[in-house]
């Protein structure tokens, strides 16, 4: 099975570290970058401001870091749009998205609004999927979109964009951890996102996705199935622990990425011994089924 091709590779992308700090990418949105760039975070977090053009008010979505740089940029999206923020979403509880969140809700008097209420808090709302919200001059779909984390949403906008956080990357793919992730569940979810029909992917990290959003779906459901051949071609090979999994089938990627690899290989593994694909072996150890 050959590997699938990114579609993105062909695409006018900001280089790496080349997104600029705050963009309007349509006028539904403004996206500020904040300052948090990592091999994890990519650029760093996106935190996107959300609202009906003149409605004098924003929805915040995923606020990220809970820094005063961050805050003074997001403040000036907000001014920019003669706007104050009545609500914050979130789509999962990592902090590199989450953090911010409740303290950022209590500055600007918003409720906080995620699919767990650890993340929405004691005076927030649990959201769930199918859910529509009327929240600064426009409507704002809730998509159930579990699987990076169990608790991941996305939101879905009148415009048609969809807001999926760590679902879908603007570079690479998305880690699936272990064990709160579930492959089976990613899946599905890609699938949900791709039966939306999005005009386009705005990004928890890495740079908003406008030019074929559905290749970019399809790349991702395809490399799934790619690295799961991979995996139990490397068991055949000799392979038999986690570590020497990731070893083969992520040479490529830099060894500072090979923990989150081998989380997603834990991950994988997981639905493969599910289907009956592998087994479990002493210890560490996996054999093919």
């Amino acid at each position: 099975m050959d590997a699938p091709a990114d579609p993105r590779t062909s695409w006018a992308l900001p280089v790496p570290g080349g997104m600029p700090r705050t963009a309007e990418l349509e006028p539904l949105v403004t996206r500020v970058l904040a300052p948090n760039p990592s091999g994890m975070t990519l650029d760093g977090t996106n935190t996107y401001v959300v609202g009906g053009p003149g409605s004098g008010q924003a929805v915040l979505v995923d606020p990220g870091p809970d820094d005063a740089a961050h805050l003074a940029a997001v403040e000036a999206a907000l001014d920019a749009r003669g706007a104050r923020c009545v609500a914050v979403l979130v789509t999962h509880h990592h902090g590199d998205h989450a953090e911010a969140a409740l303290p950022w809700g209590e500055r600007f008097g918003a409720p906080v609004a995620a699919a767990t209420a650890a993340v929405a808090g004691p005076r927030g709302r649990v959201l769930e999927h199918g859910e529509r919200l009327a929240l600064a001059g426009t409507g704002i779909d809730v998509v159930g979109t579990p699987g990076h984390t169990s608790d991941h949403l996305a939101f879905r906008l009148e415009s048609g964009a969809v807001l999926v956080g760590d679902h879908v990357l603007g570079r690479g793919t998305s880690v699936v951890t272990h064990p709160e992730g579930d492959v089976v569940a990613y899946l599905e979810s890609l699938r949900r996102v791709h039966d939306l029909g999005p005009s386009a992917l705005y990004c928890g990290h890495g740079p908003e996705l406008t030019e074929d959003p559905g290749a970019v779906l399809d790349y991702y459901l395809a490399h799934r199935a790619f690295r799961e051949q991979q995996l139990l071609a490397a068991l055949v090979a000799g392979a038999g622990t986690v570590d020497e999994l990731v070893a083969a089938v992520y040479a490529e990627v830099p060894r500072q990425l090979w923990p989150a690899a081998a989380q997603s290989t834990r991950a994988t593994l997981a639905k493969l011994h599910a289907e009956g694909r592998v087994e479990q072996g002493p210890g560490d150890a996996v054999r093919p089924a």
